[in-house]
Order: C-alpha cells, then structure tokens, then sequence
C-alpha cells in the first residue's frame, strides 16, 4: 500500500510537526496551525482514509490510516517528529505506534481525546454522552440515514458551549463536515469505537501532552485523571475556553505550546 494514495499538505521548513485530524474533520481544521507555524516547523497534514481529498483510495480502518501515516514519515524519511493527533487522529497516533514503533517519534500531544471511546460497565471515561456499544449501534445505523442533519449538530459539540466561536471557524467546521461522503465516514466511525489504546498508553514510549478543553462537550476530567494516573511522561494542558477543538478555539496558545515542543 503506497503512502502515496494519502493526500497530505507538507508545507514550512524545519522540524517535522504531523497534524492528523479528528473524524468527519479533513485537515482543514489545522489551517490555523500551518499559517502559524510553518516558518518553524515542517507541517506534514493527512487526509485520513473517508477523508478530504483521500476520500475512498485507501481502506476506511483506523490501522489502515495508521499505516498510511507511517508509510509517509518513512518515504520523506522523517525523524523527531513532533506527532499531534485530535480526537480520531490520536487513536490513529496509538496505532501507528503500535505497529511501527516510536522510533521517528519525539514528543506526543493528544488533542481532547480518550484511548476508548465507548463506555461499559468497568469504563466511564468514553464520551460524556453515555455512548456504548448498543447506542452506539444505533448511531451507525444513522450516519447515512440521518446525514442531512447530522453535520450541523457535530459541528457544534466541537466547541466550548455557551462561548462565542468566530464565524468564519463556525462555518469551517459546518460546510468541511457537511461536504463529508457519511457513506465513507460510517466504517471510520465503527473503527474507531472499535479501539481501546489503554495498554499501550500505560507503556506510552514517548513524553505524552494532553491538550484537553475544559469546557469539552464530549471528554470530561474522568479521561484527564485516567492519563495522570496511567500514562508514564505525562504533560497536562488544560485550555479554559475550549470545547473538544482547542487548537481553533484558543489558537495562539495551542500554537505556541507546539512552537516550544518544536524548538525544543
């Protein structure tokens, strides 16, 4: 499988930063990382497979990407890479690390995100909904059915609620999520509920940074706790007026922890 079937934005010189995004959410959504930083580092941005301009050239499975990713820091030969992944992104972080090992890997941030989604008896740190393997049956049921009226109300569970979002973020994330094929994101979605990464965080290879908002509509403190506890170099960074998306929502502070894990 050629890395190359992945679309990817590799724009900026410097140290390699690898942006990978969240479900139903292209690598659009990192605009305002590349803007920002791509004098300091070297952005590398996927189009995760069911996604963007990858759409449907690659098979629609969290280790399919997780390959696809690897592939790519391979062929470009990239190393100490500074590895960043929202939401979906990380769990397609925990893969890559998985199968490939950590080796191109110097420091991890995980943006809003659990190493299981789905929540049981014994796990209540999934989404704050109450998600688990029977509502989450129903949910796949509906991706296609329910499309039309779906991208409007996942746009804004990114955000902090009750907090104004700027308009043109707000219509980034409502027309990139409605332009999604659901045919494409509803295999994704199966994947990556699908995932439990909590053994490999708990043996978690390389310094590991919890971006988290606080305000999050889909995380709560129980997964903050959960990593503090668990994960071995562990970096909390809470952002107070962030939902799931603090990398849009608080930019200039997400860009300028990245810019310090970049520099070194």
């Amino acid at each position: 499988m050629s890395g190359n079937m992945l679309h990817i934005r590799d724009e900026g010189t410097g140290r390699p930063l690898v942006l990978i995004h969240g479900w139903s959410c292209p690598g659009r959504f990192f605009e305002g990382q590349i803007g920002a930083l791509k004098t300091d580092a070297r952005c590398i941005v996927p189009d995760l497979p069911g996604h963007g301009k990858t759409a449907g050239r690659l098979p629609l499975t969290i280790e399919a990407a997780a390959d696809a990713v690897h592939e790519a820091l391979a062929e470009r030969e990239l190393n100490e890479v500074i590895l960043c992944g929202w939401s979906m992104g990380a769990l397609v972080s925990y893969a890559m690390i998985e199968r490939h090992g950590a080796d191109r890997i110097s420091q991890f941030v995980a943006i809003d995100m659990t190493p299981k989604v789905l929540n049981d008896p014994d796990w209540q740190n999934g989404t704050l909904n109450g998600l688990n393997a029977e509502l989450n049956d129903h949910f796949l049921n509906a991706i296609v059915a329910d499309w039309a009226k779906l991208p409007a109300r996942i746009a804004r569970r990114l955000f902090a609620e009750g907090l104004p979002v700027p308009e043109c973020v707000a219509e980034l994330a409502r027309k990139e999520i409605a332009a999604a094929d659901p045919v494409l994101l509803k295999p994704m979605w199966s994947s990556l509920t699908a995932q439990d990464f909590r053994p490999l965080l708990k043996a978690f290879p390389v310094p590991f940074h919890l971006v988290a908002g606080l305000r999050s509509q889909l995380y709560g403190s129980g997964v903050h706790r959960w990593h503090a506890d668990n994960v071995p170099d562990f970096h909390f960074h809470g952002f107070e007026a962030s939902g799931h998306a603090p990398h849009m929502e608080e930019p200039d502070k997400f860009n300028s922890l990245l810019r310090n894990l970049v520099k070194g």
